[in-house]
């Protein structure tokens, strides 16, 4: 089943534009229920406004657009799991030297840690420029209960599984990275049974991508539905109640995505940044359409390997990796986020405290989950690190979700961008398939 025949990527783009249209007309046609005591908008627990009972809230909205997104987001959930696991046993056995893993994985962890540190560093220094949080008159807060951090000790110590059935339910991508490399290298130093049960392994392998490619064929239908959620429950007015903030992480995302990662393929691997942004067009807008970096890993793993002719030995490990650990996009939030709280608090934070953000927030990356608004409990930590309230992320909860999508993209472009970079330093990138007209390629 050939994908480029059926123009997805084009689909893809129509059902955004439809999905939105639809949204925003369907708003019109909705009313939130209002706390009485309060006059807030009552949130439900995935901080998405409540909807009164009607038919287009209950049957359409809630109903058969719920339905359609979720019935998509799932199936492509389904296959993570045992998407990284086979395609990375698969990778780590295949190395000639075992003990390059080791160079990957630093090369790969710098990398990610690296541009996350710029990100956050662009954001705050754009955000004490415009000074977003200037004048903004104190209004009324959603409740929000912030989530349980954990410390940085205890994130590197969750990377190992006490057991691994619980970390494949649970779906622990660290742990299940780990279990993969370790039983890849099982597999190389088994000799004749590690060959038996590889060959398995990569029969596995190429199965799966076909479900990939199954699932990629909801894609339209499943987009459009999300797309169509968000803009009939989300709107335009909360963007306006908070413009210059919203627009002002959208900035930032966009010079990080479009002159930082650019800057960084070009001066480590030569190759064109125009043909990486054209080749990934349909991951950007997966990423976009579920907010979620988890649940795009079978499709940026597809396209790299596929589209960007990164050998599945770095692939497989450098892209569910970036999905769990690269939050370029989360951590910019957090950067204007922490600057914009403090100006409407009247604080001033010292360049000591400021360092403190960059180190927290980038560090923390590491056990930040790749699921929707993730990084408002990563967010809590870091304001509480330099003393502004926790409870001031109610303000921002309405807009973060259209943020969310945008910030997701941001970093699964990221993904894919480190994972070419590692892939050339260790002579693992097919520049011929790179350059390949799109029309060539397996997927469009």
């Amino acid at each position: 089943m050939d994908l480029h025949k059926i123009r997805l990527t084009r689909y893809i783009l129509i059902s955004m534009v439809v999905g939105a249209v639809t949204g925003l007309t369907l708003s019109q046609f909705v009313e939130f229920v209002v706390d009485p005591k309060t006059g807030e908008l009552l949130l439900d627990s995935k901080n998405h406004p409540v909807l009164t009972h009607s038919f287009v809230a209950d049957w359409v909205i809630n109903g058969f657009f719920e339905f359609l997104s979720e019935a998509f987001i799932r199936s492509l959930k389904a296959l993570v799991v045992p998407l990284v696991f086979v395609s990375l046993v698969c990778g780590t056995a295949a190395m000639d030297d075992v003990r390059k893993l080791g160079t990957v994985g630093l090369k790969t962890l710098a990398l990610y840690l690296g541009t996350t540190a710029i990100a956050i560093t662009i954001a705050i220094v754009f955000s004490l420029l415009i000074r977003p949080g200037e004048g903004v008159a104190t209004i009324a807060l959603n409740d929000f209960e912030p989530g349980e951090t954990k410390s940085l000790l205890n994130v590197f110590i969750d990377i190992f599984p006490v057991n691994i059935g619980s970390a494949f339910i649970e779906g622990n991508m660290l742990q299940i990275i780990t279990a993969a490399l370790a039983f890849g290298v099982a597999l190389v130093v088994s000799g004749k049974h590690g060959e038996r049960v590889l060959s398995f392994f990569k029969d596995m392998n190429e199965v799966i991508m076909k479900l990939v490619i199954l699932v990629m064929l909801m894609a339209p239908f499943g987009v459009f539905a999300k797309i169509a959620q968000v803009f009939a429950t989300e709107g335009f007015e909360t963007i306006f109640a908070l413009g210059k903030y919203f627009a002002l992480v959208v900035v930032v995302l966009l010079i990080h995505a479009f002159v930082v990662y650019p800057t960084m393929l070009k001066v480590f691997t030569g190759v064109s940044p125009f043909v990486f942004f054209k080749k990934l067009r349909n991951v950007q807008m997966f990423a976009f359409s579920t907010a979620s970096s988890n649940a795009t890993i079978p499709i940026t793993l597809r396209a790299t390997e596929e589209r960007l002719g990164v050998s599945n030995k770095i692939g497989s490990f450098t892209v569910p990796l970036g999905a769990t650990i690269n939050m370029d996009g989360t951590a910019i939030m957090q950067g204007v986020a922490t600057v914009f709280i403090a100006q409407m608090s009247g604080i001033d934070l010292s360049i000591t405290q400021y360092l403190t953000v960059i180190l927290a927030a980038t560090m923390a990356s590491v056990g930040t989950a790749g699921v929707p608004s993730a990084g408002l409990v990563m967010l809590t930590m870091v304001l509480g690190l330099v003393g502004l309230p926790p409870d001031k992320i109610g303000l921002i909860i309405g807009i973060d979700r259209l943020l969310d999508m945008v910030r997701t993209a941001v970093n699964v472009t990221g993904d894919a961008a480190i994972t070419c970079i590692v892939a050339k330093s260790e002579e693992q990138l097919d520049e011929e398939v790179f350059n390949r007209p799109v029309e060539e390629d397996l997927a469009n």
